[in-house]
């Protein structure tokens, strides 16, 4: 299961009411790369495949297919505003690494 906090499903809404036309949902996925060898990637969609596991938050639909369902069962996506910046932060209870800048990771 990937749960997603009410700042980060607020944040989704506010981008995805932004866009024109409106995408049908999110996109989660681990994707190779990055210097620990694992990136998170998110990106908007219309139609999720066949074996896409389909995750609702309340009106938000997010998409994660069956191979990054494994890397990112119990995570957790938040989003952050500080001064250091803002964006959205997964807690990973499988991650055993992360790079320096924390942009990618190894399970």
């Amino acid at each position: 299961m990937i749960n997603l906090t009410e700042r980060a499903i607020g944040k989704v809404a506010e981008i995805l009411d932004s866009q024109e036309p409106k995408p049908n949902g999110l996109r989660i996925s681990v994707v190779g790369g990055g210097c620990s060898g694992f990136s998170y990637s998110m990106a908007f969609e219309n139609t999720p495949s066949m074996l896409d596991k389909t995750y609702a938050y309340g009106p938000l639909k997010v998409f994660v297919d069956q191979a990054s369902l494994l890397y990112l069962e119990g995570v957790e996506v938040d989003y952050v505003d500080s001064l250091e910046g803002s964006g959205f932060k997964f807690n990973n209870p499988q991650v055993k690494s992360t790079c320096g800048c924390g942009s990618s990771f190894s399970v």
